[in-house]
């Protein structure tokens, strides 16, 4: 799976959430300041170039809609986190936000419990 830049990614967010749309629909899902016409159209054509993204043309217009899943893309990206930030260890994964002070005892419990479920799924695998 392709990593995508700041950019590409943050025009793939607003395309995962409004499906499909032009490029005048795109830009204007961004916040203020919104980014010129033309730089949205660019990044767009990048994407489709990487083809993350395909289109449907009407006339001289084209609509763009995403090829891969917000899903699969946020899988890909966790794997490659893990792999290049702690070694594959899921085991260092949980340590790093174990160890975070930002998690309440209603978080923890529920990872707590989610762990348990997946433990017992793999038992009767």
């Amino acid at each position: 799976m392709i990593t995508l830049t700041k950019a590409e990614e943050r025009i793939m967010q607003i395309l995962w959430n409004i499906n499909k749309g032009f490029v005048k629909d795109i830009q204007v899902e961004f916040p203020d300041p919104k980014p010129p016409y033309n730089t949205v159209s660019t990044i767009v054509r990048v994407l489709a170039k990487k083809e993350i993204i395909a289109f449907n043309k009407y006339g001289n217009t084209y609509e763009y809609f995403p090829l891969i899943s917000k899903e699969a893309y946020s899988e890909s990206q966790m794997r490659n986190l893990v792999k290049n930030y702690y070694n594959n260890s899921f085991k260092k994964v949980v340590n790093f936000f174990s160890e975070s002070k930002n998690l309440d005892v209603n978080e923890l419990d529920e990872v707590l419990k989610m762990l348990e479920e997946l433990k017992e799924k793999k038992k009767n695998s």
